[in-house]
């Protein structure tokens, strides 16, 4: 007696065979995707080439390339003071809020995760909640907490806002890497006779390195591209930041169109490079955080 095979059971095959022929996939999605990330690049692109085009020929043929390429404008942006003081500004700003932002999210991180007291859940709800608080609904209490400060004008009346918006996302990410990490280690630890602190600097800290180099990642690209707190807070012109200095350049050049496309173009160069190397860490962060 012989038996023949259902003609249900012969899909698989044929599905598994299709798949086999395909193994990176549909080519739709790669055409998908190709459109998206043209879509995204071409104003990038666009500013960029602008930069090396003339008034006339931007004037003549806005969408075209230029012919010939001219690199004074760049020349003009990077041989001037006011590019680089403002990349300065931007640096001792976003540097410090980084630094800030991981040692103070690394200890309230380290005290919620690792510490059993009654209000534990609480204290990580309201972390969580400000999350739904985006800085510019509390721009205005900002702006007259940090006058009444004296922070005007001062790169710390930035600073000290944007550390403070940016702790819950840290302290979101940190909480399930400490969490993680077994109490069998907190217990030998504390037999060889380790301290708290010494728990904290010698196991916590090493342990925790993934979280913190994508927290401190998040919270420098965030301070780096940050406009809307130093317009408010930063009136004089020479402790403008680069987003607040992009703007400035173009009101006050706004006759020059390729000096303006070019000074815009070398201002998303540094935010671009370091998102491009630390790219992989936010991911292997977020990654880790999701599995703890």
């Amino acid at each position: 007696m012989t038996t023949t095979a259902a003609p249900t059971a012969s899909r698989p095959v044929l599905r598994t065979k299709f798949r086999s022929k395909l193994p990176w996939g549909h080519p739709g999605i790669y055409v998908l995707a190709a459109v998206v990330v043209i879509l995204m690049l071409a104003p990038i692109a666009y500013i960029i080439l602008g930069g090396f085009r003339t008034n006339a020929q931007i004037s003549t043929d806005p969408s075209g390339f230029p012919a010939p390429w001219n690199i004074g404008n760049y020349i003009d942006v990077l041989v001037g003071s006011v590019f680089w003081r403002q990349v300065l500004n931007s640096t001792i700003a976003a540097g410090t809020t980084t630094i800030g932002v991981v040692v103070l999210g690394l200890m309230a991180s380290y005290v919620i995760a690792r510490y059993k007291f009654n209000a534990r859940g609480i204290l990580y709800s309201l972390f969580a909640a400000g999350l739904m608080f985006p800085m510019t609904v509390a721009i205005t209490p900002l702006y007259l907490v940090i006058k009444n400060l004296g922070l005007m004008n001062n790169l710390g009346g930035i600073i000290l806002p944007q550390i403070a918006f940016a702790l819950p996302t840290t302290i979101i990410i940190l909480v399930p890497f400490l969490r993680a990490i077994p109490d069998e280690i907190e217990e030998a630890a504390f037999i060889d006779g380790c301290s708290r602190l010494g728990f904290f600097w010698r196991m916590v800290v090493p342990l925790a390195v993934p979280g913190v180099i994508t927290t401190g990642i998040l919270a420098f690209i965030g301070s780096w591209n940050g406009y809307i707190l130093p317009l408010f807070i930063l009136n004089n012109e020479a402790s403008f930041t680069l987003p607040l200095g992009v703007q400035s350049f173009a009101s006050q050049y706004s006759v020059d169109t390729a000096k303006v496309l070019a000074f815009t173009s070398l201002s998303m160069i540094p935010a671009l490079i370091f998102f491009s190397l630390f790219e992989r860490r936010i991911v292997g962060g977020l990654t880790g955080a999701v599995k703890g």
